[in-house]
């Protein structure tokens, strides 16, 4: 069983409370824009987790030369896509699509949009989730984040929390 704890867009701020929230959980996953790289070293040194992450539209190149533009990996038996920008279902944006059709994840992870969603697409057997913005950059009115846990192929027991008001 792995916990794992979803955050994105953070814009260059952290919430302490992140690191309450995540306490138990087992690895820390990124969806992008982190803003800097400090930001994510700090985030994995407090945390003590490991950290993976992609890179989003604002990051710079400190933060690109260390998290890549998709990543694609096994968390237990669930092959897992994260990418910032990606869209959701039914509407993908066209590289995403791609590579969802290429990979075939059973889950996939993307920020960007500021808007918390998680919502299953049967058309392709595939759980999509998107935490929300924990930054304080943006449109968004409440700042979120995700914990769930992946337990052999089964995804469960996913909590939505909220940070407060951006």
């Amino acid at each position: 069983m792995t916990r794992i704890g979803l955050i994105s867009d953070t814009h260059g701020y952290l919430d302490e409370a992140v690191f309450e929230h995540f306490k138990q959980c087992d690895e820390l996953w990124h969806a992008g824009d982190f803003g800097n790289v400090e930001l994510a070293n700090r985030l994995a040194a407090l945390s003590g987790l490991t950290l993976r992450g992609v890179y989003g539209n604002i990051d710079g190149q400190d933060v690109r030369s260390v998290y890549p533009e998709q990543l694609v990996f096994h968390c237990e038996e669930v092959k897992v896509m994260m990418r910032h920008i990606g869209g959701a279902p039914p509407k993908y944006n066209p590289e995403t699509r791609k590579e969802l059709q290429l990979h075939k994840p059973q889950l996939f992870i993307a920020g960007h949009s500021h808007i918390l969603k998680v919502m299953y697409d049967d058309k392709i057997n595939c759980l999509h989730m998107n935490p929300g913005a924990a930054g304080k950059q943006g449109w968004h009115k409440v700042r979120t984040i995700i914990r769930f846990v992946i337990d052999g192929n089964n995804m469960k027991d996913c909590e939505v929390i909220e940070l407060g008001k951006r």
